[in-house]
């Protein structure tokens, strides 16, 4: 940059990085908004590399000890590191116990780390962890097999600030682990646990005495679940549980549905597929108490499910976006009835009635008239409802909807 100072003097050269600090060059890169353009910055010149390196936030990864310690050197300030493998590469170790420590050792200010599917990883790997980063919120361990109680309670004893911990598939995991989690980690939000067979109602009860903050709680296909964890995890978490997942959680009946009725008000996610002996009685004092937050819910195989709470839910739940009751054999037309009844908008994205042999064609001209939002609808397997019938009926569907009548299953983002 050149200026000029009177006549008498001599033109003066002011390079950009004499004139600007390090705090400038900072605030300079985060009012550039893209993410492309945040990159060009780097290129300007080393000092700027350094800068924008050290601002990075996030960074997704497939490297040994020795490149992560150079990226660590680079990116120290890194809050979001994913090391995770996809489910195709899954049949390749990936990270080791040896990355993890060094990661522990070189990203002291980590709040996020994803490690999916990471199989090679053991209890030694969670220790370095738990050591090394105290700053943690978030730790995706899913399908990362080797992992027992032991390397867990390193991380929840050392990462004490934990907010989001899923653990799906990480069948090794007792209600030991739930007791460190309650002694160390009170602000924990998120807690997966999908088939994690060994957790039972003792291990809920210790979890919520401590961890009364938990809004997103998926225990999916966790068979030792009853009624009691239930119970305790409603009383302890009422005012924060959002989203409770139970799919084929067969020991869970009517009394967990009351007690989510009786404490939880602010529900918006339950998925209770599978659990067979849950009765319309529990479902409509659900759908009274939750009717203005129930946005979606889950209960194919619920077999003693019949249009009685249907309706129910159908008139209550006015902001309700995804259902499922596919194998609900006891519904009829007469359940749909009520849909719009009231007056109110009906939000209705996503729904699942495959396998339902009582639904006729009546059901879907309704829901042509009073669902104006529906995106897919399954209708598999119901042998009143088939494509050539609906062409000779001349029922109409918008663009805007996917039908499913005979192909595989698309399981929508809302059940997953």
């Amino acid at each position: 940059m050149a200026s000029n100072v009177g006549s008498d003097s001599a033109a003066v050269m002011v390079c950009i990085n004499d004139a600007l600090t390090d705090d400038e060059l900072r605030s300079i890169l985060d009012k550039i908004e893209r993410e492309k353009d945040k990159e060009i910055f780097g290129l300007v010149c080393k000092r700027w590399l350094r800068v924008q390196s050290n601002e990075r936030k996030r960074l997704s990864a497939r490297a040994g000890p020795h490149m992560l310690r150079k990226m660590a050197s680079r990116f120290s300030r890194l809050l979001e590191l994913d090391l995770s493998q996809s489910t195709s590469r899954s049949f390749y170790p990936g990270v080791s116990d040896s990355d993890l420590t060094v990661v522990a050792d070189g990203f002291q200010y980590l709040k996020v780390l994803n490690l999916q599917y990471c199989k090679s990883i053991t209890d030694s790997g969670m220790a370095a962890i738990g050591r090394g980063l105290s700053k943690l919120q978030t730790l995706d361990v899913a399908y990362c097999r080797k992992l027992t109680d032991k390397g867990f309670s390193a991380v929840a004893e050392g990462c004490q600030d934990l907010r989001n911990l899923n653990l799906a598939g990480c069948k090794l995991v007792t209600d030991e682990l739930l007791k460190t989690l309650s002694n160390n980690c009170q602000n924990l939000e998120e807690l997966g646990l999908l088939g994690c067979t060994n957790i039972t109602d003792s291990g809920l009860t210790e979890l919520v005495k401590g961890c009364q903050k938990i809004m997103v709680l998926d225990i999916n296909k966790c068979s030792n679940v009853g009624d009691i964890g239930i119970s305790s995890v409603s009383k302890a978490c009422s005012s924060s549980l959002k989203t409770l997942k139970l799919l084929d959680c067969y020991k869970i009946k009517d009394a967990s549905i009351l007690s989510l009725a009786q404490f939880c008000k602010n529900l918006e996610t339950l998925i209770i597929g599978g659990c067979r002996d849950i009765s319309d009685e529990s479902i409509q004092k659900l759908a009274h108490a939750c009717k203005n937050n129930l946005r979606t819910l889950r209960m194919d195989w619920c077999l003693n499910i019949s249009d009685s709470s249907l309706s129910c839910i159908f008139t209550q739940c006015r902001n309700l976006e995804a259902l499922d009751i596919g194998c609900c054999e006891e519904v009829t037309d007469a359940a749909f009835h009520g849909i719009g009844s009231q007056g109110t908008e009906v939000n209705l994205k996503v729904l699942k009635i495959s396998n339902c042999p009582k639904i006729t064609l009546a059901a879907l001209s309704i829901l042509m008239d009073k669902c104006n939002y529906l995106e897919y609808l399954d209708v598999r397997s119901c042998p009143h409802i088939t494509k050539a019938g609906c062409d000779e009926a001349g029922l109409q569907f918008p663009e805007s909807l996917k039908v499913n009548f005979t192909g595989s299953l698309c399981e929508p983002d809302l059940f997953l």
